[in-house]
C-alpha cells in the first residue's frame, strides 16, 4: 500500500543567532554542507547569473546507511522565471566512517558507487522521523539507527507541527568548516524559514474536511468549477474521487491539484519516495521518458518531493534593498533510485527537476 505523502509547512523564520545544519529542513538561507563537500556557488545556465538556495530536506533512507540531503536552487532572475534550466537539485551523502579519517588518506583506488536497493513502496511509514531529535547534536550513526525494515525515514520527525522548538540549538557550521571555496560576494539569499511536516491524513478529520470544502466551495464559485467534495481513501487500490470539471481554463488536472491541496492549502513541499507527483497542469504524454536516468549509475530515477505553489509569497530576499523574483507553480524533483553514492566524493550528484508554471498564482497568495 501507498503511504500518504508528507506535507512540508513553514514553521517560523530562523533567527540569525540561530544556526542550522545539514539534517536541517529548511526554505532559504544558505545551503548547510554535509561533512566532506566542497562549498561552490552555482551558476545559472539560463543568464549565468548565480542561482539562489531554495529549500534543503535532510531525507535519509532506511535501506541505506548514508546521511543524505537535498538541496534545490534556482534563479531569481526574471528573464529566468519557469525555465527548469534555470533550477538544480543537488544531492549529498556521507558515511561516518568515512569520517573517521581525512578524506585524502583514502585509498583512492577502493573508490566505488554504492548503491541502496529501495522498494516502491518504501518512505512514509515512520513519519514521526524528519528533523532532530535533541538540540545541539547530530543525528546518531546511520548505521545503528537503521534496522532491515527497508522504511525509508527522515530522522527525528514530529508527528505534530511543533518543530521549531526542537531545532532552535542547532550550530551552524560557516565555510571554513567545511575547507571549501569562497561564495562570491552577491549571492542572492531568501529569508530562512524552518520546515515541520505531518501526514496528509492527518489533516483528514469532520473539522477539516469542513474547512477544506467551504474552502472548495469558494474556488468554485470564484473559478467556475464543480470539482466535487473532499475525501482521502486509504487502503489498498484506492484512489481519489472527484467529479471530472473543466475549470474556466479548460485545465480538469488543475481543478484536481486545488482540490487535492485545500485539506492544506499552505503546504509549501509534498514528500513522497517513489510515489506519485501532483501535477498542476496536464503534464506531458511522454513525461515519464522525460525523466533521465542517473547520469552516476544508470539507474531509473523516481519521483521524491515536489515544490508547491504557497512556498512562492515565502521567498524574500534577506536584502531589504533588493527585491528577489521566483514564481513557478509545482517543481518536481526526481532522484536516482538506488541513491547511488561514490565514497569519499567531495561533489554532490545532480538530480533532475521537472518545472511547471503556474496557471493562476494569485490563488496561492
Amino acid at each position: 500500500m501507498q503511504e500518504s505523502p508528507l506535507i512540508g509547512l513553514s514553521d517560523g523564520p530562523i533567527e540569525k543567532k540561530k544556526g542550522t545544519f545539514y539534517y536541517t529542513n529548511k526554505i532559504g538561507g544558505k545551503p548547510d554542507l554535509i561533512p566532506g563537500i566542497s562549498d561552490a556557488y552555482n551558476q545559472c545556465t539560463v543568464c549565468d547569473g548565480i542561482l539562489g538556495h531554495v529549500v534543503q530536506i535532510y531525507c535519509p533512507l532506511a535501506a541505506s546507511p548514508y546521511h543524505r540531503t537535498i538541496n534545490v536552487f534556482a534563479c531569481p532572475n526574471p528573464q529566468c522565471s519557469g525555465k527548469p534550466e534555470s533550477w538544480k537539485a543537488l544531492r549529498s551523502q556521507f558515511l561516518e566512517s568515512e569520517m573517521k579519517q581525512p578524506l585524502a588518506h583514502q585509498d583512492t583506488n577502493s573508490l566505488q558507487v554504492k548503491q541502496a536497493a529501495m522498494s516502491t513502496t518504501d518512505w512514509c511509514a515512520e513519519a514521526d522521523d524528519w528533523g532532530m531529535e535533541a538540540e545541539d547534536s547530530e543525528p546518531e550513526s546511520r548505521s545503528q539507527a537503521h534496522t532491515d525494515t527497508a522504511q525509508p525515514v527522515m530522522d527525528s520527525l514530529t508527528a505534530g507541527l511543533d518543530v521549531s522548538s526542537r531545532l532552535q540549538g542547532l550550530c551552524l557550521n560557516g565555510p571554513g568548516d567545511h575547507g571549501g571555496a569562497v561564495h562570491p560576494t552577491a549571492v542572492p539569499t531568501f529569508q530562512p524559514f524552518y520546515i515541520s511536516v505531518v501526514e496528509e491524513t492527518d489533516f483528514v478529520g469532520h473539522d477539516d474536511l469542513q474547512h477544506a470544502n467551504r474552502l472548495l466551495r469558494e474556488y468554485e464559485e470564484r473559478e467556475g468549477v464543480a470539482v466535487g467534495e473532499i475525501g482521502i481513501c486509504e487502503g489498498e487500490g484506492a484512489e481519489e474521487k472527484y467529479e471530472k470539471a473543466e475549470a474556466k481554463h479548460g485545465d480538469a488536472v488543475f481543478s484536481s491539484f486545488m482540490k487535492r491541496i485545500s485539506l492544506c492549502p499552505e503546504q509549501v513541499l509534498r514528500y513522497s519516495w517513489s510515489g506519485s507527483p501532483l501535477f498542476l497542469a496536464e503534464p506531458p504524454s511522454n513525461v515519464n521518458q522525460m525523466v533521465p536516468t542517473c547520469a552516476q549509475c544508470g539507474s531509473p530515477r523516481v519521483f521524491e518531493f515536489q515544490l508547491m505553489p504557497a512556498l512562492v509569497s515565502l521567498l524574500h530576499s534577506t536584502d531589504l534593498s533588493s527585491e528577489l523574483v521566483l514564481e513557478f507553480g509545482t517543481v518536481l524533483v526526481y532522484t536516482c533510485r538506488d541513491s547511488c553514492w561514490t565514497s569519499g566524493s567531495n561533489a554532490p550528484v545532480e538530480e533532475f527537476l521537472f518545472v511547471q508554471a503556474d496557471p493562476d498564482q494569485k490563488l496561492f497568495k
